[in-house]
């Protein structure tokens, strides 16, 4: 990574790369973009993907993530915990979930499908919560050498959504092609990581956290000889349940722990 140029230009600010360390202790280099400036490109890539997908107007499905959401929420680090998070609930049977930097969080009416139980929808936000607090999207755009600017990266943070259809949204107004940054998949490093990250945090907030290795057991059995669009982009399954199933009992005491506080989510 000697040859990383730190070359996200955004107006005319440019920050800085830096060195810092992940939720789970790995290295990163960072700084391409301000957090200020992610938020605010996760928050206009998040507008232009409620303006083109349908929004679910059933209360209790829309209640229901809302009540996942602020139990996984209500368990980040300080400076999450304060931003104003918003959610929406797509009409759209592929079965699909993401989180944005700024607090945005988008699923699919077809989750639920896969995710059949408070725990397995828990595991869903959870994976997609912790590629924000792990930095994922920043670090990303850090590695790319060249500048984007604009609707590229806007376009870039919609693939990170909604993959191919994400970036045919923002090309729809004008978006300038977005391959090359965030709509790229993760590596499978930043998605063994979000698994790490989203399971523990489930954990924390009084999900069983056994639930995410069902989940996934779910997604590839509504596959069936095509992965659902929410796993083309991740490594093998297998071996991510294998991974999920190791850390279970290390996790189970944190489970018990939260509900002993109280943290029992009663989301439906």
């Amino acid at each position: 990574m000697k040859s990383i140029l730190c070359a996200v230009t955004i107006g005319l600010l440019l920050s800085a790369c830096a060195t810092t360390t992940s939720p789970t202790g790995r290295r990163q280099v960072v700084g391409g973009v301000s957090q200020q400036q992610l938020d605010q490109l996760g928050a206009q890539a998040f507008s232009e993907i409620k303006a083109k997908q349908t929004l679910s107007r059933d209360g209790t499905q829309n209640g229901y993530v809302q009540c996942v959401v602020n139990a996984l929420v209500a368990q980040l680090p300080a400076q999450y915990r304060g931003v104003r998070w918003e959610t929406a609930l797509f009409v759209d049977k592929e079965p699909n979930a993401f989180a944005l930097p700024g607090g945005k969080v988008g699923v699919n009416t077809g989750i639920f499908s896969a995710a059949r139980n408070q725990d397995q929808l828990a595991a869903v936000i959870g994976h997609e919560i912790g590629h924000v607090i792990s930095r994922h999207h920043e670090e990303r755009l850090t590695r790319q050498q060249g500048t984007q600017i604009g609707l590229g990266i806007i376009g870039a943070l919609a693939g990170a959504a909604y993959g191919d259809a994400g970036t045919s949204v923002v090309n729809q107004f004008g978006g300038l092609g977005a391959q090359g940054l965030i709509l790229l998949p993760g590596s499978r490093t930043q998605e063994g990581e979000a698994d790490e990250v989203g399971q523990r945090l489930m954990a924390q907030a009084g999900f069983d956290p056994a639930q995410a290795v069902d989940l996934w057991q779910n997604m590839m059995a509504a596959g069936g000889n095509r992965s659902p669009q929410w796993l083309s982009t991740h490594p093998d399954p297998a071996n991510r349940i294998r991974q999920l199933q190791r850390d279970i009992p290390m996790l189970q005491p944190v489970y018990q722990q939260a509900r002993q506080a109280g943290r029992i989510p009663r989301c439906g």
